[in-house]
């Protein structure tokens, strides 16, 4: 793998939204993609990993899930926003950072940009609308 992968619920409406401010706002070198269009088996990632959090891939193989990709993601930007990883990876940020992103993702579809469907479960997404692609 040449490039880190930064992988996100393509299903949900609120995390392409964030994907897509990402891609506009934040130069990276890594590919920001959906699961559902990637070989997550490839990167040693499960489904139930990929509904809970977002997450990141390093070159090396490394592995970090939800507020911790996030950090690694914008550790691979330009300085002010490498900045704001090195902040996020602080004992008590990082200590802050993870009940905010649980409670953030249970209500991701209360947030701006998010739909009903996002709030279902990957499981129960299939089951109401078909399979996921992959």
């Amino acid at each position: 793998m040449d490039r880190p992968i930064f992988v996100y619920d393509g299903d949900c409406a609120f995390c392409t939204t964030c994907a897509e401010f990402v891609g506009r706002r934040i130069p990276t070198r890594a590919r920001v993609v959906p699961w559902q269009f990637t070989d997550i088996d490839a990167l040693g990632l499960t489904v139930a990993e990929c509904d809970a959090a977002v997450q990141w891939v390093g070159t090396d193989g490394t592995r970090a899930a939800g507020p911790d990709a996030i950090a690694r993601l914008l550790g691979d930007s330009r300085p002010v926003w490498r900045v704001l990883g090195r902040v996020l990876r602080l004992p008590p940020v990082r200590a802050l950072a993870w009940p905010t992103y649980r409670w953030v993702a249970r209500n991701r579809h209360r947030m701006p940009g998010g739909t009903a469907a996002c709030s279902l479960p990957q499981a129960v997404r299939e089951q109401r609308y078909g399979p996921t692609p992959r």
